[in-house]
């Protein structure tokens, strides 16, 4: 008797316990609040002026938290204090996942900015010679982004092997020019622009400088793997929260917001629009 009694209490244990984490599971699907995590400038001004309302209306409550450094956002997403981020690429994306032993994964694309080649001490491309100034990113996946714009333009050739994740500039050589290649942080190029002869540029510090992307002597053709993308964790991909967000992003509303602001002119923007 004592023996049926405890496997009673083992078992009606066991469904309590199974029970809560099913219940937990069901709340994490359907949960109303979620965390979208940014870095400073042009895709948080997307999201809360064109998805929030969006959200909003569906019962969502939002907080948007925005990091001073793009690298402060991945860690907070692996310790969960985000469930969502919109800033970077999924070339980006993989590299970190290694990096951190993280698992996360794109939900969808999002209107992104190119790099483009700028300068303000040149009108033309036409002025390059041996020993110009170029600036470039310096973190590899953007820094690889910026030497094949070089490259686009035959100013340098890139070996077959150049990596993009572990990219640097070994894997760099003359073609028609010899170039300086001077390594800046991202967020300084736009504004160092004085100090060299070109510069490459991300799109998202040109439009938060509330500059033109068409301004750019050159714009890359951005490749899928170098757009911004909405990440979260590979086990929110089909939670209830996370499949409005890609609505939302995805919806007519946001691509007419889009294309009301003359600030996105020159965005490549998400392929599943073709279909509104």
């Amino acid at each position: 008797m004592r023996m049926k009694t405890w496997a009673a209490v083992v078992l009606l244990g066991m469904s309590v316990v199974l029970g809560a984490c099913g219940g937990k599971e069901a709340a994490g699907a359907d949960k109303k609040e979620i965390v979208v995590g940014f870095g400073v400038g042009t895709y948080e001004e997307q999201f809360r002026q064109g998805i929030l309302p969006i959200l909003e209306k569906e019962g969502y409550k939002v907080e948007i938290k925005t990091f001073s450094q793009n690298m402060q956002v991945n860690p907070a997403m692996k310790e969960g204090s985000i469930d969502a981020s919109v800033f970077q690429s999924t070339a980006y994306m993989e590299g970190i996942n290694e990096e951190l032993d993280a698992d996360m994964a794109v939900l969808n694309f999002v209107p992104s900015a190119p790099q483009g080649l700028y300068s303000e001490k040149h009108k033309s491309l036409d002025e390059v010679k041996d020993g110009s100034v170029i600036a470039l990113p310096n973190d590899p996946v953007n820094q690889e982004r910026a030497v094949r714009i070089l490259e686009d333009l035959g100013w340098v050739k890139v070996k077959a092997d150049a990596g993009t994740t572990d990219f640097n500039l070994n894997s760099v050589e003359p073609d028609k020019y010899d170039l300086k290649l001077e390594v800046l942080d991202s967020a300084q190029i736009l504004v160092s622009l004085a100090d060299v002869d070109f510069g490459v540029v991300n799109g998202n510090y040109i439009a938060n400088a509330k500059r033109q992307i068409t301004e750019a002597l050159k714009i890359e053709n951005t490749p899928e793997q170098h757009r911004v993308t909405v990440t979260v964790n590979q086990t929110d991909l089909n939670t209830n929260w996370a499949q409005a967000l890609k609505a939302a992003y995805e919806s007519k509303a946001f691509e007419d917001y889009i294309h009301d602001q003359a600030k996105y002119d020159g965005f490549i923007l998400p392929e599943a629009w073709e279909s509104n």
